[in-house]
């Protein structure tokens, strides 16, 4: 059975993947180095190339599989079994120790997602998992996402919950209001008794909205990929998905 699409033609490439085709060139190369061509038991009938492309297009397009797998001429067994084996290579590294200058941004998104054990009905009224995601406020590149919560859970809960304040620390970390507790940098409140803010603080609140500004764009280029707007997979499958976007999505910006 022949596929229609193929990353033999670099036409494909960027409208089902987000990527250049340098870059998705680097995107096979540090799948390779991961073990991605290693063979255990049957052999694959799609080059590498077009494994990885097959699972770019499952999230970019969100289609099912059983949809997917024609396009690139395979069963859709063939393409579960593909997604499993290549969806943990394509995740981000973990967060390095971060520099002396780095500040980074976190913020909360809710993925609808309709595996319940990870999901709750959220303020968007659809059950949603919360992923807790951080960038370095200069290059605007994921650094860590944390382990997906019910999206009923306070931002100022999940944050510690996820695992993900581990990533943040040794730098200076940039927060919103949801984040009260966390020893984080939020906004400043009024008190009790407080009719207003002093102008400095207003200030300073302008200023901090512009840099968590960055954040929000980053979960928007990041929802690009559609399996992030409604996602069918179970288990372990929306948090490998996240981290295998943000892997696409830093590629995409640095060039």
């Amino acid at each position: 059975m022949g596929g229609v699409i193929s990353a033999d033609d670099p036409k494909w490439i960027e409208p089902f993947s987000g990527l250049t085709e340098g870059q998705f060139a680097r995107l096979v190369a540090l799948v390779r180095r991961r073990g991605g061509d290693v063979q255990r038991g049957r052999p694959w009938r799609l080059s590498l190339e077009d494994r990885v492309l097959l699972v770019a297009t499952y999230w970019r397009a969100n289609l099912t599989l059983r949809q997917v797998a024609p396009l690139l001429g395979v069963s859709k067994s063939a393409a579960d079994r593909i997604l499993d084996h290549l969806a943990p290579l394509l995740a981000i590294s973990p967060a390095r120790r971060p520099r002396k200058d780095t500040v980074y941004i976190v913020d909360g998104t809710l993925v609808p997602t309709r595996d319940r054990s990870v999901a709750a009905s959220s303020k968007n009224y659809r059950y949603s998992t919360n992923l807790q995601v951080v960038i370095d406020a200069n290059s605007r590149l994921v650094v860590a996402i944390g382990l997906p919560l019910p999206g009923s859970r306070n931002d100022c809960r999940a944050f510690p919950e996820s695992g993900i304040d581990g990533a943040g620390r040794g730098a200076p970390t940039i927060a919103d209001g949801g984040h009260q507790g966390t020893g984080l940098l939020i906004p400043h409140r009024k008190r009790r008794g407080q009719s207003r803010l002093s102008p400095s603080q207003e200030a300073e609140n302008a200023v901090h909205r512009r840099a968590r500004a960055r954040v929000e764009h980053a979960l928007s280029r990041l929802k690009s990929w559609k399996i992030l707007r409604d996602c069918r997979l179970k288990g372990d499958g929306v948090h490998q998905a996240m981290l295998g976007i943000a892997r696409l999505h830093n590629l995409a910006l640095t060039g």
